[in-house]
């Protein structure tokens, strides 16, 4: 048998998925559940109670071997993931470790960089603003978006539960947009991390047993920017979208409004950015009195209804098109507004 040949449908592929990651998280967690990790200094965490933050590492494993599954890859997404199985490692190092942030940072910027240099992929800013510097705008411009994401999604890993929703809905969203263009190999990506994420969820859901930890989180949100920036806007039809500004760009507005709550809030009140705290979205709705399991449901509903709202204003006129964004981005400005008055969990 040639296993370089070897293929199977993307249902059998997601169900191994699914299988595979529970799999590895339940060995995981037999192997951390006992492990005593070092206290970070100055962190407010919403419990005291420890939980082995290495289920992104069995995430991950899952992952990259489903992918297999579908046939022999391209050469751009065994690149990528080659990259995404790096920095999986130095966020499973930090778990372990506690690195300085500018470590992490140092570390982020040359993994994320190298990729879409090497591989020439990038967003077009230059051709957005009108201006030409041989693309070395744009790969800055790239570079700070996806290791915004992944900082966001590795924010959003703050309750039990809540990076996974948040991270599903982003790949069912993901999957929806690449499928509407035809694009199958990236829906097909994103249904598969979409199944790695799900079977983690039996371990995250609250009363949680394991978290991702950075080793996930910074896995996730490393693959997640790389598929917007891969994802490639060319519709038949007209719309107000560009491809410089796709409507993929907009499905990250639920970790990216939650960064942007807590660190203007934090740099507010005079604190570092990267110091964990109980000031995110989640803790906030907490402490209005909503259980876990309620805030995960609106998370889930929030993203979702505004997704709803980019789908629709891809297939509408161009004047009606414009309006639904403005309406979509009052929603997001309302929310930060909100969210930033909501009493900080204490």
């Amino acid at each position: 048998m040639n296993l370089s040949n070897f293929q199977v449908s993307i249902t059998s592929a997601a169900i191994a998925t699914i299988l595979l990651s529970i799999f590895f998280n339940w060995i995981t967690l037999q192997r951390t559940k006992n492990f005593v990790p070092s206290k970070r200094k100055n962190e407010e965490r919403l419990s005291s109670r420890y939980v082995p933050p290495f289920g992104g590492i069995a995430c991950s494993i899952a992952f990259l071997i489903s992918t297999r599954f579908l046939g022999q890859a391209e050469s751009n997404f065994l690149y990528v993931g080659f990259f995404a199985v790096i920095i999986s490692i130095i966020g499973l190092l930090d778990d372990l470790y506690n690195f300085k942030w500018y470590i992490k940072l140092f570390f982020q910027i040359i993994i994320v960089y190298i990729p879409l240099y090497n591989l020439n992929i990038f967003i077009n800013f230059e051709s957005l603003i009108g201006v030409e510097f041989n693309n070395s705008l744009n790969y800055i411009v790239s570079t700070i978006w996806i290791m915004l994401i992944m900082n966001a999604i590795n924010f959003i890993d703050n309750m039990d539960g809540l990076a996974v929703v948040v991270s599903s809905a982003i790949c069912i969203q993901i999957a929806v947009l690449t499928n509407y263009l035809n694009q199958y190999k990236l829906t097909d990506i994103s249904i598969l991390l979409l199944f790695a994420i799900g079977g983690f969820l039996f371990f995250n859901f609250p009363p949680a047993k394991l978290y991702f930890g950075d080793s996930g989180s910074l896995f996730i949100g490393f693959c997640l920017g790389f598929m917007s920036i891969i994802y490639n806007w060319v519709p038949e039809d007209v719309t107000v979208y560009s491809t410089t500004l796709s409507p993929i760009l907009l499905v990250f507005s639920v970790p990216l409004i939650d960064f942007l709550v807590v660190v203007t809030y934090r740099i507010s009140i005079g604190k570092s950015p990267t110091i964990g705290g109980t000031d995110h979205i989640s803790h906030r709705l907490l402490a209005k009195g909503f259980s876990e399991k309620t805030v995960l449901a609106i998370f889930l509903i929030y993203s979702l209804g505004t997704f709803l709202l980019i789908y629709l204003s891809i297939f509408t006129s161009t004047q009606l098109s414009l309006l639904i964004i403005g309406v979509l981005f009052t929603v997001y400005f309302l929310t930060y507004l909100i969210s930033i008055r909501l009493k900080v969990l204490t």
